[in-house]
């Protein structure tokens, strides 16, 4: 395996080196002129409102979108795309990083720019934001992270946001971006499962976003059992399963992780077992949540995000209790959201 990616031919198929470049919009400029490239980007006469397009660009902060080498074309636009939605609510300058596998001929970097704006409630209401992509070799890596320092906007806050990367060691190669972003965003759900335990620089700084996609299932949950007393939650407790469908793993292993962590929170002593396990054979749940007691209580949550609907069953707080309920998770640009501000 090389840098980032998967090795030889990678995952992407067979696709040429700069295929994840390419599918992403944008025209391209000289890398040694990407700053005079975006000042022309808003030169330009005043519209309809009378002021210019640069009057409505007040970035908020630095977003960058690291796309691992496993990244396909619709993968890297989807998430690109992601970005934008983002920057509706959140002005931001994103810049996006395709690398390129070691061991190629080409050692060039590569950029481009691109900017959107975008129309609010009104016609009055207008934001405008700008992207800068990079398509390098794993060898120019530090020169890389030098061009990221002077494209960054440099008085505002750095996200960094990690997608597909392989190999967790080539994390630890961006120094710059580990040490200067303020939040360092991951999905377990598409990277290597050591990457949620990294020693980040800044430990307080690193989100999941598999956590974050959860925030509506969380607060359900929390919201259906806060009105029962934590004694009761706790008492005879035996186990606790977090089930889940194909495609489900990483939300299930972090819905588990907040399980049980709220419970302590209740009084739970140890004991308890606690366990992840595919969703029963017929059950349309993505996914399921048990807590069985030593009493015969027995409490349940299922949740089906294809149809946007779940189901509590319980015997918590008297006899059996169903209560069907919406459930869904947080759209990306929504949990990237959750994810920085949280």
């Amino acid at each position: 395996m090389n840098g980032d990616g998967t090795g030889q031919g990678g995952a992407r198929g067979g696709a040429s080196p700069e295929a994840v470049f390419e599918a992403l919009p944008g025209v391209g400029v000289p890398v040694g002129g990407i700053a005079q490239s975006l000042a022309r980007l808003w030169e330009g006469e005043a519209g309809e409102s009378g002021r210019a397009p640069s009057d409505f660009r007040a970035s908020q902060m630095n977003l960058v979108l690291h796309l691992g080498l496993p990244t396909t074309p619709e993968d890297g636009l989807a998430q690109f795309q992601a970005a934008v939605r983002f920057t509706r609510r959140h002005p931001a300058r994103i810049v996006v990083l395709c690398p390129r596998a070691e061991g190629g001929r080409d050692l060039a970097m590569r950029a481009k720019i691109h900017s959107e704006c975008f129309i609010g409630d009104s016609r009055g209401e207008m934001s405008c934001i700008e992207a800068v992509m990079l398509s390098y070799p794993q060898e120019s890596r530090a020169f890389l992270e030098d061009q990221v320092s002077v494209i960054v906007e440099a008085d505002l806050p750095v996200n960094y946001w990690i997608h597909r990367m392989s190999q967790v060691r080539s994390i630890a190669g961006y120094r710059w971006l580990l040490g200067h972003a303020r939040r360092c965003v991951l999905d377990t759900a598409v990277c290597v499962p050591e990457a949620a335990g990294f020693p980040w620089p800044r430990p307080d700084g690193f989100r999941n976003l598999a956590y974050s996609r959860l925030l509506p299932v969380r607060q359900s949950l929390g919201q259906y059992l806060s009105g029962i007393a934590p004694g009761e939650i706790v008492r005879g407790l035996a186990s606790v399963t977090v089930r889940h469908g194909p495609g489900f793993g990483a939300e299930a292993g972090v819905l588990l992780a907040w399980t049980c962590d709220r419970l302590k929170a209740c009084g739970m002593a140890a004991g308890p077992a606690f366990s992840l396990a595919p969703a029963a054979a017929g059950e349309p749940a993505s996914l399921g949540f048990d807590l069985a007691y030593a009493d015969g209580r027995r409490f349940s949550w299922r949740a089906n995000f294809a149809r946007g609907c779940a189901r509590f069953e319980s015997t918590l707080s008297g006899p059996g209790q169903v209560l069907p309920v919406a459930a869904g998770l947080l759209p990306p640009e929504a949990a990237l959201s959750d994810a920085i501000f949280s």
